[in-house]
């Protein structure tokens, strides 16, 4: 069933939510309404995406909506934006990807009782259909009120907001670690004698082909390495060179990083 959004903040999220969720027809563009406080924004997203575009936030318009997206940034006034929609009465499911502000401070901004709230933090994967977003609920909200929207953008994990750090530090800058990897691997590949193209090629097959191949057998990843890893060979030598190496460190203490960074960022450090 087709929802209607009222996305307040435009920003780069926001878009890539609101493109994707076009695209899958979770929403339409005529009764989608964004609000951004810049006019050269609204215009880029009414010719892009036919959407209804304003510089000002309008209460009223929430009783139109479905489903109400907070986007703004940390360092804007969501408090105050919060504060008039909770004293809008209406209630809409509103979802929130503001980094760092948790549940209980929205709640406190709306001023409301019982106000159904969901606070995500969207994986970047959003026009690929891969990638995992993390969503907490509170008391009041209903996943059912929500699932069909956020599913239209990525997959959906239903978390404890305990658990959100951890998210944004692993899930949501996921692709970081995978980028890396990737530039990694095709600069070994032209290291080693091939062209930059053949590299690239070759390195995405892997990647998606080893990818497919955890999914689909269901197998350990020793389990897969040993078929590859033959006595004295080629994949075993190329193994013995990554144990020895710091990159199983590298990648777990970046990601221990990004969660303890995402802890500071919330606490305003």
């Amino acid at each position: 069933m087709t929802k209607s959004l009222y996305a307040i903040g435009g920003g780069q999220m926001v878009e890539a939510i609101i493109r994707a969720s076009l695209k899958n027809q979770a929403i339409s563009a005529d009764t989608t309404q964004v609000v951004d406080i810049s006019s050269n924004r609204v215009r880029y997203l009414e010719e892009s995406y036919h959407v209804t575009a304003d510089t000002e936030f309008r209460p009223e318009a929430l009783e139109t909506a479905d489903v109400v997206l907070l986007g703004v940034r940390p360092q804007d006034d969501w408090s105050e934006i919060a504060k008039q929609i909770g004293a809008s009465g209406l209630k809409k499911p509103l979802i929130s990807i503001i980094a760092g502000v948790t549940i209980k401070q929205l709640e406190q901004a709306l001023e409301t009782p019982d106000y159904p709230l969901v606070r995500i933090i969207p994986n970047t994967l959003t026009d690929t259909g891969f990638g995992v977003t993390g969503a907490a609920l509170n008391a009041a909200a209903k996943q059912a009120d929500v699932d069909e929207f956020l599913k239209s953008f990525g997959k959906v994990d239903y978390i404890p907001e305990e658990q959100i750090d951890i998210y944004t530090g692993y899930a949501i800058a996921g692709p970081n670690y995978v980028y890396n990897f990737y530039l990694a691997l095709t600069n070994a590949g032209v290291l080693g004698g091939l062209s930059r193209k053949q590299a690239n090629q070759i390195a995405l097959e892997n990647l998606q082909g080893a990818a497919k191949m955890l999914e689909i057998t269901g197998k350990h990843p020793y389990e897969l390495l040993d078929i590859n890893n033959s006595a004295g060979g080629v994949g075993i030598t190329a193994q013995h060179e990554l144990d020895a190496s710091d990159f199983a460190a590298g990648v777990q203490k970046a990601v221990l990083a990004a969660i303890r960074r995402t802890t500071e960022l919330g606490k305003g450090e």
